[in-house]
């Protein structure tokens, strides 16, 4: 088997994790609730652990799908309810990650487990395992651009965080909460930082020169691809913003 037959479908899957993660980045950027997804991955990836510790990996993605979904509808209902929102949001993030801890602190591969909940494996990702996450992805991304604009209220409210969670729940199984936080936020901020072309066609665009040259450096010099990824598309995320911020003059610099 060649290194193109063996790497393929983790190319793919690259790419079809920054279309959908970007759909949603942009709409988080611009509610100003930066923690949504990170709170939401993150109390998904419960839902794994108590799979791992005590199941054997079994009822994984139903465990997932539910502490997915019971977070976003919590999530939904604070946005509306709950005063300094972010805050709260914070800390279902904190709630998540130490209760992932105090679940695996009795397992010998502890650490190892909630390193991969963090940031997993994509490169060697099977067909099959690619061919689900497109049946799960494309219909999403279709309502989250034919029909989530079209709504209002809290019909829009839960249509949001519901797709957000359904997404999640298979992005954590595949790539790993930190991942999914990196591909949501990076892109899109710096989709949104530029001006000169659509922030969803930037952020596709960016996103994906990102994660493939992070695929690319992990797999040639063998480093962990999870943080490969985050490194390689936060910092190219950073650069961006921060070179479009000496060309363009602030709000602060507009006034004065």
């Amino acid at each position: 088997m060649s290194i193109i037959e063996l790497i393929w479908p983790a190319f793919v899957l690259a790419i079809i994790l920054v279309y959908i993660h970007t759909i949603f980045g942009i709409e988080i950027i611009r509610r100003g609730v930066i923690f949504t997804d990170l709170a939401i991955g993150q109390i998904a990836a419960v839902g794994m652990a108590l799979s791992v510790a005590f199941l054997e990996g079994a009822y994984q993605t139903p465990l997932t799908l539910l502490f997915a979904v019971m977070a976003a509808l919590v999530i939904a209902w604070a946005t509306r309810k709950i005063a300094n929102v972010e805050a709260f949001i914070g800390l279902l993030y904190a709630l998540g990650i130490s209760g992932i801890m105090l679940i695996l602190a009795k397992s010998a591969e502890g650490m190892e487990l909630f390193s991969k909940l963090s940031a997993a494996d994509i490169l060697f990702t099977s067909p099959k395992d690619l061919y689900i996450d497109m049946a799960i992805y494309l219909p999403i991304s279709l309502v989250m651009l034919a029909i989530y604009p079209r709504t209002k209220g809290m019909v829009k409210e839960l249509l949001f965080f519901i797709m957000l969670a359904l997404t999640v729940t298979s992005s954590v199984q595949s790539a790993g909460v930190l991942v999914v936080f990196a591909l949501l936020i990076a892109p899109a901020y710096a989709g949104i930082a530029q001006k000169k072309f659509k922030p969803l066609f930037f952020a596709w665009a960016f996103g994906s020169l990102s994660i493939l040259l992070a695929l690319i450096l992990s797999y040639y010099y063998d480093l962990p691809t999870g943080y490969t990824i985050i490194f390689i598309t936060v910092f190219s995320s950073l650069v961006l913003v921060v070179w479009h911020s000496f060309k363009t003059p602030t709000e602060l610099e507009t006034v004065s």
